[in-house]
């Protein structure tokens, strides 16, 4: 058996290196009321990057879809009042450029009465290791290469239809397909196969 990409990283000391240059996730923290208390530099050119996916623009605010993930948190927060309830829930999206991807992932952070409650949000880019982490799922789910295909047009946002033409087959087979995949990962939702293979 040969040594692998991480036995090299490990025994050249070039894991320091690379982790000093691995941009990481973006935070941000706003209030209930969805006031900005803290951001990070890599939050801000994530949020440029889902802005421009969706040819809008606009300085100083917030992306919707991460405004949706915040009010979603807000309305999980009404309720979850114990302090320790963060750790019972999140609301996750994968959103942005198809060929891109970005992963929000919000968390509500409850204060007891009279506090004030925070909203969590972390911002992941996954695009660039949504190729290896395809082929790792390939080997995980036992998926068959059509099904590879399949995913791989999902990952773009495509229809039924639109993954039926470039791969020439029927919106029915791209149905069963999918259906497969569903049944191999155990999710139920096309943005659930998609959470479950990117990992996040």
């Amino acid at each position: 058996m040969g040594t692998t990409v991480m036995d090299e990283l490990t025994q050249s000391d070039d894991l320091d290196t690379l982790a000093a240059n691995s941009p990481g996730p973006g935070l941000l923290i706003l209030s209930t009321t969805l006031q900005l208390i803290y951001s990070d530099r890599r939050a801000w050119d994530i949020c440029k990057r889902i802005q421009s996916s969706s040819g809008k623009t606009a300085a100083g605010v917030l992306p919707p879809p991460v405004t949706q993930v915040c009010e979603e948190v807000v309305k999980h927060l009404a309720f979850r009042t114990d302090v320790k309830d963060w750790e019972d829930f999140r609301v996750k999206r994968v959103v942005g450029d198809p060929q891109q991807p970005i992963f929000l992932c919000g968390f509500g952070l409850p204060t007891p009465v009279g506090g004030k409650s925070r909203v969590l949000i972390i911002l992941e880019d996954i695009g660039p290791r949504q190729d290896n982490l395809v082929a790792q799922a390939k080997t995980r789910f036992g998926f068959t290469e059509r099904e590879i295909a399949v995913l791989n047009n999902l990952m773009k946002g495509w229809t039924n239809k639109e993954i039926a033409n470039a791969l020439t087959i029927t919106e029915q087979t791209v149905k069963e397909h999918i259906k497969h995949i569903m049944a191999k990962t155990g999710m139920t939702t096309r943005t659930g196969i998609l959470v479950k293979v990117l990992g996040v």
